[in-house]
């Protein structure tokens, strides 16, 4: 390259070009100082400028993680509802219905009405169609049901007339392993209306009664026992509500005993 500058040194010097490509950072010939804005480059083939590329969306799929535990909430919750409506509906339901749906449950009442029917009170020993008895003619006085726990056999005489006045009688084989028997003392222990005693010759292990009502179970741990005590005590009752359970026999043994005429419990 020369430079040539005629006329003085104050002329600026005329630069010739030589072909070569301007220094980088400096804008090329032709190009608008200031801009901001490259010149378009043509595409290749010269079919023009190049199109904006349009970003490409990835499908990340579903997010089955919480899908999945919305449904399982959504569920439990209907669940909820749904057994809260029906023990409404079966709460609902008059005794003898609930009685009746308890699985296995002996309905005298309805089987053999006429077994339970008596025209007055008996002394001495009576016989029985069913073991354990669930009504009938009876003793004068009944044995006493509240909430008593008792270690031997009792008189079924007397066990039917507490029957009568609405209490569960509990009875259970004497083999009975000894935390079955608790199991069942603590159902009965301290309640109105409930009574219980080892029982000779029983065909199940355990056996509950309530006036023409009766259940046989195989241990202490079956769910019916808690149902049949809940629908059938004081419901069964023959005299109401308001029969007495206190003031009866408390010994044991199953010769029944005659009190003497002035002790006869005022309620029978």
């Amino acid at each position: 390259m020369s430079i040539s500058t005629p006329g003085g040194p104050e002329r600026r010097p005329t630069v010739v070009s030589t072909g070569k490509k301007p220094a980088a950072g400096r804008p090329a010939s032709g190009a608008k100082a200031g801009s901001g804005k490259p010149a378009s480059s043509p595409r290749a083939g010269g079919k023009g400028p190049r199109k904006p590329v349009t970003p490409v969306k990835v499908s990340q799929g579903r997010a089955w993680g919480p899908i999945a535990l919305f449904v399982a909430v959504g569920v439990l919750a209907a669940g909820i509802i749904g057994y809260g409506a029906w023990a409404s509906f079966q709460g609902s339901k008059p005794w003898d219905k609930r009685a009746n749906a308890i699985d296995g449950i002996v309905n005298i009442r309805k089987t053999d009405k006429a077994s339970l029917e008596y025209e007055s009170h008996k002394s001495g020993p009576l016989t029985y169609k069913y073991s354990p008895p669930v009504g009938g003619v009876h003793n004068a006085a009944w044995q006493n049901c509240m909430g008593d726990v008792y270690d031997a056999p009792i008189a079924n005489e007397h066990a039917v007339h507490s029957l009568e006045h609405g209490a569960v009688w509990v009875t259970y084989r004497p083999d009975l392993p000894k935390d079955q028997v608790e199991k069942l003392a603590g159902k009965v222990r301290g309640v109105e209306k409930m009574l219980m005693s080892p029982y000779e010759g029983l065909d199940k292990p355990i056996s509950l009664q309530a006036w023409g009502y009766q259940l046989k179970v195989d241990n202490a741990d079956d769910s019916r026992i808690d149902e049949f005590i809940k629908d059938l005590r004081v419901n069964a009752s023959v005299e109401g509500p308001t029969a007495l359970c206190n003031t009866g026999i408390t010994a044991t043994g199953t010769t029944p005993r005659e009190l003497p005429q002035q002790q006869q419990p005022a309620q029978q």
